[in-house]
């Protein structure tokens, strides 16, 4: 992104400031988390596109010069285990590199999982 430019306040402004590669790749990721949890809000919050579901901060998605981040990531879920050893970087991090290929069936997962996540802690707030 650019710094001369003012902040994004959309996730369109903020995808825009890409070179047209990976602004492809951004695209694909917002459909891919759309098609994952239909009816997601959406806003700029800490500078990155982030998702809401039923008001509450689902995930978010940053791009950088080598790599795109996915944040939070689920860890220590054994179902991730691998995805985090491949892409992990950081606590609540996946990095993929700009130059592999993006693994839109793991961001689709990764999507689910924290949408059932978020709705069992709102339903244990609950009782």
């Amino acid at each position: 992104m650019s710094t001369n430019q003012s902040a994004p306040t959309t996730i369109d402004a903020y995808v825009a400031t890409f070179p047209l590669e990976v602004q492809a790749l951004l695209q694909q990721i917002r459909q891919v988390i759309h098609e994952a949890v239909p009816n997601l809000g959406e806003a700029i919050s800490y500078g990155m596109p982030s998702f809401t579901l039923n008001g509450q901060y689902l995930l978010y998605f940053a791009a950088y010069k080598k790599h795109i981040g996915l944040y939070p990531a689920p860890t220590g879920v054994e179902e991730f285990q691998e995805a985090v050893a491949l892409y992990g970087g950081g606590k609540g991090t996946l990095k993929f590199p700009l130059d592999k290929p993006i693994p839109f069936d793991l961001i689709h997962r990764v999507v689910r999982f924290r949408a059932k996540e978020q709705a069992e802690k709102a339903a244990a707030k609950q009782k």
